[in-house]
């Protein structure tokens, strides 16, 4: 059944998700996109039309939007008939999205975690301080509400799903593990959205350790992990969204994320945390003009979509998983390669915004046929993961495996 897709949000996970959205408008039906900054969507619109990605003729268009105005959301999802709302905008958004799609009955699907902009790394879990507060609205009303439906959290929610479900009787631990070997050839740049990228890594490293939530600071823990394809990486203990539901929501005493950072990346990011540019709290300039400095970094450094023209490499990101499976120490890699250069090829993104964004279309799909439209509120963990993993198996982000039989792909009926 055709469902219609509003997606929310202009930047390079939105043109993956319409580019991929297109692809299978078949099932999904009209696209619509809107953003406070309509002309980006109307790029997305001319990309999509220019590289031929419709499935058969239908409807894409671009729609001017404040995503804070619920009402003005509601009024838009009811407009464009959109039965799946594909958020991809700024995480601050979150909560008012989905006010909208519980109010108008539309499904709703999200790649990050809330935010306020005020406030940077909460007290965890951190889906307990926002969404998982609606879960009996969303129940009530019989909404479809998949929280964190990108790639991390996302995918690897989904991967310690399957472990748990096929390869583990008992999971002692789970490593999370995200690898971008690419270059852009930029001085500095952020692959997402500057002013998310930077909150991530100003506050505490949250991680979940021997049934409890342990605290570190940024870049305090380094480990180097021999990786496929990209080989011997250096990474660091970092908080991230999907920890805060696995933590909840599989029985696992260790569960850390760990994201690779190169030298001249700390350094920069040193240098401006240190300086106070990436305080997300006004300041008043001897002008008295009021600012918020992330804001101007955000302003000044490269938008991430300008990035994809010149990126080359690949990305690694994945699941190390140990534990006992019937009585015998059992250890598996779960994960995906991505190459920026086909990215851009296909969709005109780089890679990481092609993991990002290819999950959530494929969550929308699997609304749109009815194997994940739910009616409630749920992370991807609670989901099956095999129809999931299977979809983006053929829609392009295969999984493989690395475990005592050797490095293989991962096929699923």
């Amino acid at each position: 059944m055709k469902s219609n897709v509003l997606i929310i949000g202009a930047g390079g996970v939105a043109r993956v998700v319409a580019h991929k959205c297109a692809q299978h408008n078949r099932l999904l039906g009209g696209i619509h996109l809107a953003s406070r900054t309509v002309v980006k969507c109307r790029e997305i619109v001319d990309s999509v039309r220019e590289k031929g990605s419709m499935e058969v003729d239908g409807v894409i268009e671009a729609h001017a939007l404040d995503a804070m105005d619920v009402a003005a959301t509601s009024a838009l999802i009811r407009a464009t008939g959109s039965r799946i709302v594909i958020n991809v905008g700024a995480s601050f958004v979150n909560m008012s999205v989905l006010s909208a799609c519980i109010e108008t009955g539309a499904a709703y699907i999200d790649t990050a975690i809330h935010e306020d902009p005020l406030k940077i790394c909460e007290t965890p879990p951190w889906y307990g301080n926002y969404e998982w507060k609606r879960r009996e609205e969303c129940a009530r009303a019989g909404v479809t509400a998949i929280l964190g439906a990108g790639f991390d959290p996302g995918v690897v929610n989904a991967y310690a799903a399957l472990a748990r479900d096929e390869y583990f009787d008992r999971i002692d631990s789970i490593d999370i593990i995200d690898i971008n070997a690419g270059s852009h050839g930029r001085y500095f740049a952020t692959n997402f959205d500057p002013e998310i990228n930077f909150r991530e890594f100003t506050g505490q490293v949250w991680s979940w350790q021997r049934g409890q939530w342990t605290s570190n600071r940024m870049f305090e823990v380094k480990k180097v992990w021999d990786l496929p394809v990209v080989g011997a990486s250096a990474a660091y203990l970092t908080g991230h969204d999907e920890i805060h539901s696995l933590s909840r929501n599989l029985d696992a005493p260790d569960i850390r994320f760990w994201m690779g950072f190169g030298d001249h990346y700390i350094n920069v990011f040193t240098v401006l945390k240190n300086l106070g540019l990436l305080s997300e709290q006004p300041i008043t300039t001897a002008e008295g003009q009021k600012v918020v400095p992330l804001k101007v970094v955000k302003a000044v450094l490269p938008d991430p979509s300008s990035l994809a023209p010149g990126y080359a490499g690949k990305t690694c990101i994945g699941d190390l998983v140990k534990g006992v499976k019937c009585g015998e120490p059992r250890e598996v890699f779960i994960y995906n390669i991505s190459d920026h250069e086909a990215s851009f090829a296909e969709v005109g993104s780089q890679a990481i915004s092609y993991t990002a964004g290819v999950p959530a279309a494929a969550a929308a799909m699997l609304i749109a046929d009815g194997t994940w439209d739910v009616k409630k509120m749920v992370n991807v963990e609670e989901l099956p993961p095999k129809p999931f993993l299977g979809l983006l198996n053929r829609i392009g982000l295969p999984t493989r495996i690395r475990d005592g039989q050797g490095d293989r792909a991962l096929h699923f009926p």
